[in-house]
């Protein structure tokens, strides 16, 4: 069946250039009106200019699409709720929101600044937290919309100098993981990409044959999918160069430690058992855990619980 958004109206922040762009001009193509945000800025957040999302708007509307271009800060909640009023007198919904934006600025976290730790976490994850609150009350009201979150590998497995970058892409998941329980009456999915793309962000650290194959165009096929009206809920879908997998997080059986044993040495003595992979399962959402844990408790002293 052929993924098409005629009549859907997707806004695509940090849109002006590589995966941003990719998207928008994907979305575009299959019919959706488009919000091409993009503050202009430089790679590490400094400077503005509205000329880069104009120039998209204006390659999607002379390919026959429709689009508008903003340049509002999504770190800014004055500028993110003027381009969604925008949004909503243009076109009178919104239907997608592929939370994109970003900046880097990179150093040991011994040489970080904290300024510059919090600008990139305020760009990164308030940036996405902004854009997603404004658009929520709409997508409830209408009881529908398709939420994309942009994650990394550098916040899921750790990348050396980029703390601040990491912890705000980490976070990605465990928005996620509660806006996907809050949305789920009135059919808003929220899903997150963790690409790999040779773009501006990451030049400087891929060789030219490896940005060859990582073109931001391998990775929109995954996005445009998760946005779609059929597509899943709460997955983290890893992509680049063409390539596609899903990330999860599982958690070990694990021992329950009582009496003497429930000691630091205990739990030393019992790690290798805690750390034990075999049985683990995916725990999707956080009271599966507790349950578990309890439940545990309880038969290690003989108890029964009742959770009726």
């Amino acid at each position: 069946m052929s993924i098409r958004f005629d009549g859907r109206v997707a806004i695509v922040t940090g849109a002006g250039a590589g995966l941003g762009r990719a998207h928008a001009l994907g979305l575009a193509e299959r019919g959706a009106k488009v919000v091409v945000n993009d503050l202009g800025v430089a790679r590490d957040g400094e400077g503005r200019a509205a000329t880069a999302a104009e120039a998209v708007a204006e390659e999607i509307r002379a390919a026959g699409g429709e689009a508008i271009a903003h340049g509002a800060d999504v770190s800014n909640a004055e500028e993110v709720a003027d381009m969604i009023a925008k949004t909503m007198e243009a076109w009178g919904r919104i239907d997608i929101l592929i939370n994109n934006a970003g900046i880097l600025r990179d150093k040991t976290f011994a040489k970080m600044t904290m300024d510059d730790f919090r600008k990139v976490v305020d760009v990164h994850l308030i940036g996405s937290a902004n854009v997603t609150h404004m658009v929520w009350p709409i997508m409830r009201e209408q009881k529908y919309g398709r939420i994309v979150l942009t994650a990394s590998s550098s916040g899921l497995y750790g990348n050396f100098g980029q703390s601040n970058y990491g912890a705000a892409k980490a976070a990605m998941m465990g928005l996620m993981n509660v806006l996907h329980l809050e949305g789920l009456r009135d059919d808003i999915r929220v899903n997150t990409l963790a690409p790999t793309a040779a773009t501006r962000m990451t030049e400087e650290l891929l060789p030219p044959e490896a940005a060859e194959l990582l073109k931001p165009e391998t990775i929109t096929p995954g996005v445009l999918y998760l946005v779609s009206e059929n597509g899943p809920n709460r997955v983290i879908l890893g992509a680049g160069g063409g390539a596609f997998a899903q990330t999860r997080v599982y958690e070990t059986p694990g021992v329950c430690l009582t009496g003497d044993d429930l000691s630091p040495e205990g739990v030393a003595a019992a790690f290798d058992r805690i750390t034990d992979a075999e049985g683990q399962q995916e725990l999707t959402q956080a009271f599966m855990q507790t349950r578990k844990f309890a439940q545990m408790a309880a038969e290690a002293r003989g108890l029964k619980l009742d959770w009726a």
